[in-house]
């Protein structure tokens, strides 16, 4: 504490028991700019946990921030998009919309699975499944479409967008490694949404230059099914991604079960993502009309 100076201490007082995690580095590789404000947020940062590329995003929102308002106030956060630079609503080139409250998100891996969880309720499912088989990928796809016929569930197909398009499913979901690779452009004219993944502000950023149908944010909690690149954003975080995209519809995912929604659901976001909360419950309809009571 005592190598940050006053403006940055005071921004870790007012905000470290909410969204400091462990701290990887306090040296900041870089700064872009000579401001105070922004070289003193971006320390703050640092010193709370946040990796550098999100500290630096922070970093210039501080300084958007303090000369919007005319003064520094180190008890708010930034969370207004426009000291992020995002663009504003509405806009031309942005994907399909989905309801803002998506509920209850099934990641499932296989079309079975679907078709359970679409007949058991479930509103929102996912099919993520891994296979370079572009044959038995099609056939899977079109099989999962087929069972959310009349139930009501909305189908986003995991990575698979070509697969996606041709079978009709309502949307694809894409991770921040995929954006680079997937033909947007392909997926928006098919009149599909678009779902993307964020680990924190970079990627949160990175993600709203599409202009996506959704944004996911996590992981939330610690989680065994992926190995992360970052660590486990807590729900403190949560609360804050949750609030400058506010726009979208959100969905939290990471490590939630019917033990932890409750201070998930507290953050404003729209939607819960879980895995193993139902695909290793004993009895995974019952599972999943206990998370969407919760919810």
């Amino acid at each position: 504490m005592n190598t940050l100076t006053p403006q940055a201490q005071a921004i870790v007082q007012a905000h470290q028991d909410q969204l400091a995690l462990p701290v990887v580095s306090l040296a900041a590789t870089h700064y872009s700019r000579e401001d105070a404000i922004y070289r003193s947020a971006k320390q703050a940062c640092l010193a709370m946990g946040f990796i550098e590329i999100d500290a630096e995003c922070l970093g210039r929102a501080w300084q958007a921030m303090t000369q919007r308002l005319g003064a520094f106030d180190p008890l708010r956060w930034p969370d207004e998009p426009a000291d992020f630079g995002l663009q504003p609503w509405p806009r031309e080139q942005a994907f399909a919309t989905c309801p803002h409250a998506l509920g209850l998100y099934a990641v499932l891996p296989d079309a079975a699975w679907v078709a359970r969880m679409a007949r058991a309720g479930v509103p929102t499912v996912q099919l993520r499944m891994k296979s370079d088989d572009a044959r038995d990928v099609l056939r899977e796809v079109k099989a999962a479409v087929q069972a959310v016929q009349g139930t009501g569930a909305l189908l986003f197909i995991n990575d698979h967008w070509q697969a996606a398009i041709e079978a009709g499913a309502y949307g694809v979901h894409l991770g921040q490694e995929d954006m680079a690779v997937a033909n947007l452009q392909t997926i928006r004219a098919a009149g599909l949404r678009l779902g993307l993944s964020s680990h924190g502000y970079a990627e949160m950023l990175r993600a709203d230059a599409f202009s996506p149908s959704y944004i996911a944010m996590g992981a939330v909690f610690p989680t065994t099914l992926k190995r992360m690149a970052t660590a486990p954003q807590g729900a403190g975080r949560l609360h804050a991604y949750a609030r400058l995209m506010r726009h979208y519809p959100t969905v939290a995912i990471g490590g939630i079960d019917a033990g932890n929604l409750a201070q998930v659901k507290t953050s404003g976001a729209g939607s819960f993502a879980v895995v193993r909360a139902i695909t290793a419950a004993p009895d995974p309809e019952q599972a999943a009309a206990e998370l969407m009571r919760l919810i």
